[in-house]
């Protein structure tokens, strides 16, 4: 399936435990984390979620499916983003938002420049080289015959800030690391949703490979500078 070219509908997973379980100070048994530098929407990522013994990285699936949808899959709208101006609102949204929110950490996201048919994939990342704690919010589901639980997760996106406006009008909502904590506990949403400072991101442009979902998810070379893809 090929998905539009949507902030923030593509970004990369090249995590280490050991810098996660630091950053974000996780429970649990250290494990090995896969690299993927093309996770595109419908596919699992990986979540950091409150839990009662702490701070847990758990596999999800990449899509908000509420608890209460009745229909399959193949039915739901394109979930894999939520837009912070209305997710406090909006029914698919709304309960996930205020009773649960997680951070997705990444090592960077995709978007696109250029007209339909010959567009141009940068990749973004940041500055200081740590991975990013992108906002976001989880739920659960169990199918339409109460079958097996199917975590899942989405990106909140808000307003691009100046940097990022000559690229895109919208980005994820990057937290800092230190806000983590106090976003999964449902504090002060109002004022961490917003745009990270300008000088948070650099960029450089990738191979159009990146341009195919799921495309060369295990190929680190996705992400090099395209005058060395």
């Amino acid at each position: 399936m090929v998905y539009a070219l949507f902030m923030c509908g593509r970004f990369t997973q090249n995590l280490s435990w050991a810098e996660i379980h630091r950053l974000a100070d996780l429970v649990g048994q250290p494990r090995n984390l896969a690299p993927r530098f093309n996770i595109a929407p419908t596919t699992p990522i990986e979540v950091i979620r409150a839990a009662d013994a702490g701070n847990e990285l758990v596999p999800m699936y990449w899509g908000l499916v509420p608890s209460w949808w009745k229909k399959p899959l193949k039915e739901l709208p394109a979930t894999f983003n939520a837009r912070a101006e209305t997710v406090a609102e909006r029914p698919m949204f709304r309960g996930a938002f205020k009773y649960r929110r997680c951070i997705i950490p990444a090592s960077g996201f995709y978007e696109w420049t250029g007209a339909k048919g010959a567009k141009t994939p940068h990749y973004f990342t940041s500055r200081d080289g740590r991975p990013l704690a992108l906002a976001g919010i989880w739920d659960h589901w169990s199918g339409l015959d109460g079958g097996d639980d199917l975590p899942n997760a989405t990106i909140i996106v808000g307003a691009a800030n100046g940097w990022m406006q000559s690229f895109h009008d919208r980005m994820p909502i990057i937290l800092d690391w230190r806000d983590a904590g106090a976003w999964m506990t449902g504090e002060s949403a109002d004022a961490l949703l917003r745009s990270p400072p300008d000088d948070a991101l650099r960029e450089w442009i990738v191979s159009t490979r990146v341009n195919k979902a799921g495309a060369g998810d295990d190929d680190p070379a996705l992400i090099e500078p395209i005058g060395n893809a």
